[in-house]
């Protein structure tokens, strides 16, 4: 999928760090399309992935519970 990254809010993981490894994503476009942009803000003119918004929901759900930890 291929999503225009120029006009939508992006709004930056409250997750990522300062260390330049942020995530953003575009909150407002998955109410109407039922897909979550997702890109590396390092290259905000670059693709975006499209999530699909329940998919999403999980993955965060997951990330809030610990799920992911490495340690």
């Amino acid at each position: 999928m291929t999503t225009e990254t120029t006009t939508q809010q992006w709004v930056k993981s409250s997750y990522s760090d300062n260390g330049g490894s942020c995530v953003e994503w575009a909150p407002t476009t998955a109410a109407t399309t039922g897909t979550v942009p997702v890109r590396d803000s390092k290259d905000p003119g670059g693709p975006a992935l499209g999530v699909p918004a329940a998919a999403f929901a999980a993955f965060v759900a997951g990330v809030k519970a610990g799920d992911f930890d490495t340690v």
